[in-house]
């Protein structure tokens, strides 16, 4: 018999409710996805919210806007649950330079694993040569990447929605992306090629390394809380551990 730990509150659990869904458009260039929703994330700050809406789309939301704007309404069944009214939103919101803006993004592929990615200014690189370097050391920056089916990895300029890298090395679908929670920059891809890859973005996107020790799909990984070591999960029948530093 299953059992909860003894922090949890069953009874907080079984008041949770559904408060909203956003609803994605019918995507003019392919009929044929079904406008499936793949992933699902959050910028480490809560400003961002990204979700892909089916096939090659995903949108860039400013999470407080976004629940600024939620409806709620009642269904036609009276089940109480309510709807984020932004499906046909795309070209009408004009929000001030200085608020966080709304982007939709074409990532030409399916997308399969989002990734929000904060950088802490004075974690250094392992860039040696930074006179090449494409982001601006001492500044915050948030990025977004965006794993597709064709294996590449898009790395999108969350406050511009501007592409800044394209990584090519994978040679099947990128299922899932984790950035290392010390703010460095550092991303890991886990593939159906059966590996995981680990970039610096600092360092222009440079590949640091590529783990083998799937002997199937990889589907996730996580970073321990001091990004030391990295846990992923595939199609066998065991967590494999890595040593990040």
């Amino acid at each position: 018999m299953a059992s909860f730990p003894d922090f949890v509150n069953e009874n907080e659990i079984g008041k949770a409710k559904f408060v909203g869904e956003l609803l994605a458009p019918v995507a003019p260039f392919d009929q044929k996805s079904g406008r499936e929703t793949w992933t699902v994330a959050f910028a480490p700050d809560g400003s961002y919210f990204a979700w892909s809406q089916g096939h090659r789309i995903v949108r860039l939301l400013p999470w407080s806007k976004c629940l600024a704007d939620l409806s709620v309404r009642k269904d036609e069944r009276s089940t109480g649950v309510g709807r984020l009214s932004r499906q046909n939103s795309i070209g009408t919101v004009t929000p001030l330079s200085s608020e966080p803006r709304e982007h939709t993004i074409d990532c030409g592929d399916v997308v399969w694993g989002l990734a929000f990615g904060s950088s802490v200014p004075e974690k250094q690189s392992r860039c040696v040569n930074i006179e090449w370097h494409r982001f601006k050391f001492g500044q915050d920056q948030l990025l977004l990447a965006t794993g597709l089916n064709n294996g590449r990895i898009k790395i999108w300029d969350v406050y511009t929605g501007k592409l800044l890298l394209n990584l090519m090395d994978h040679t099947d679908i990128v299922r899932d992306l984790t950035f290392a929670p010390d703010g460095s920059l550092v991303l890991v891809s886990a593939s159906r090629d059966k590996t995981l890859r680990v970039w610096d973005l600092k360092d222009d996107g440079n590949m640091v390394k590529v783990l083998r020790g799937h002997q199937n799909w990889v589907y996730d990984s996580a970073f321990s809380p001091d990004s030391s070591v990295l846990c992923s999960v595939g199609a066998g029948k065991a967590v494999v551990a890595e040593l990040c530093v």
